[in-house]
């Protein structure tokens, strides 16, 4: 999935946009920070340590680094801490929550904390697993439940829909972070921090060897 898509996706299910400015400045806070016993700031400790083994699930260490290596968790939660309205914050509380419920029910346990990479991952599979009908139907109940809210009333969103928005959001804030890391910028992607000459029409592999550029 490309940035581009990430953005939209979940502009659909949490419904803001955002600037670059301030994706630079949290993802700055985050490669400044060095972290041995993390703190979040908008998560609990075990919704802290929930997201840390998800990113990983999504963006596991092969030849590049984890997400986490890369620090995608404590730019996910800085992004909700200091980014995310209100009722935005509020819908991520209750969508993890509910994903949390499910797997600890799956479980077999009462801690999240204590949640596996192992037990995480096929309940974030499953949330994930849908048609693209499927997929429109639930972005629709979703913004439907952002409008209740937005209109005083009672909002209503169905558990399995819930997990979806969770996971859905999760992935594309993951891959989000990710890419804009200093060390996916410089390494993974295309990087020229001086800009040379500016060739309108050329074929990618011989100009980037096919790679996207970086920020």
């Amino acid at each position: 999935m490309d940035r581009r898509k990430a953005l939209k996706n979940m502009g659909l299910a949490l419904g803001y946009t955002v600037a670059t400015p301030t994706l630079i400045s949290i993802v700055q806070s985050c490669k400044e920070e060095t972290v041995f016993e993390w703190t979040p700031d908008f998560f609990s400790k075990d919704e802290g340590a929930v997201l840390t083994k998800l990113v990983d699930i999504i963006l596991p260490k092969t030849d590049t680094p984890s997400a986490s290596e890369t620090q995608v968790h404590l730019f996910i939660d800085r992004f909700a801490d200091q980014v995310m309205k209100e009722d935005q914050q509020n819908f991520v509380k209750m969508s993890m929550g509910r994903f949390m419920e499910k797997a600890l029910k799956d479980a077999g346990k009462e801690k999240a904390g204590e949640l596996t990479i192992e037990e995480l991952e096929p309940v974030l599979a499953e949330a994930l697993k849908i048609s693209k009908d499927n997929e429109a139907q639930n972005f629709e109940a979703i913004k439907q439940y952002h409008e209740a809210i937005a209109e005083g009333k009672e909002p209503l969103l169905d558990d399995g829909i819930s997990r979806f928005a969770f996971a859905n959001n999760l992935r594309g804030l993951t891959i989000l972070g990710y890419k804009s890391s200093e060390y996916v910028g410089e390494e993974v992607l295309a990087y020229l921090p001086i800009p040379g000459e500016y060739i309108a029409c050329a074929d990618p592999q011989e100009l980037t060897g096919g790679k996207a550029w970086s920020l």
